[in-house]
């Protein structure tokens, strides 16, 4: 059995919202329906936003991926943001998290991509030890903060 990376389009959008709410049900992500299928669609027409990538194991979709891009000085060039990777439930533990992050290195490295960064739940310490195995590192200095832009949130 073989994961693989397949480029989400607008053609699987039932499927992908599907997995999409598992992922913001399971994480607590307070979103309206009509909001987050927006925000996919949106990251589905516009590459330039980043990538959604289907999760497969074989012809099974167990997952999804969805990468924004952006640029760093720091890192020297275009970087991107792990915004969400989600595996369902019967299928965590068996390395297929960490098989499809290993190909989403691979993939965001061949479109020159400096640095890869994600979130990481503080209590969520297997998932802290899969992102260091695969390289990722705490940033000591650094911690992420955000602000919603005129309240806008589902």
């Amino acid at each position: 059995m073989a994961i693989c990376l397949q480029p989400a389009q607008r053609q699987y959008l039932d499927e992908l919202l599907f997995f999409v709410r598992a992922y913001h049900k399971c994480e607590g992500v307070q979103i309206c329906d009509e909001v987050r299928r927006d925000a996919v669609i949106s990251l589905l027409g516009n590459s330039a936003f980043g990538r959604i990538f289907l999760i497969r194991l074989d012809a099974e979709l167990i997952g999804y991926v969805a990468i924004s891009f952006g640029f760093s000085i720091e890192f020297g060039g275009r970087d991107a943001f792990i915004d969400e990777i989600f595996i369902s439930a019967e299928y965590r533990g068996s390395g297929y998290g960490r098989e499809a992050l290993a190909l989403m290195k691979a993939e965001l490295a061949r479109h020159d991509i400096k640095a890869i960064h994600l979130e990481v739940a503080r209590t969520n310490k297997r998932a802290q030890q899969l992102y260091r195995s695969l390289g990722f590192s705490e940033r000591e200095k650094y911690f992420l903060m955000s602000t919603e832009i005129f309240g806008v949130k589902g």
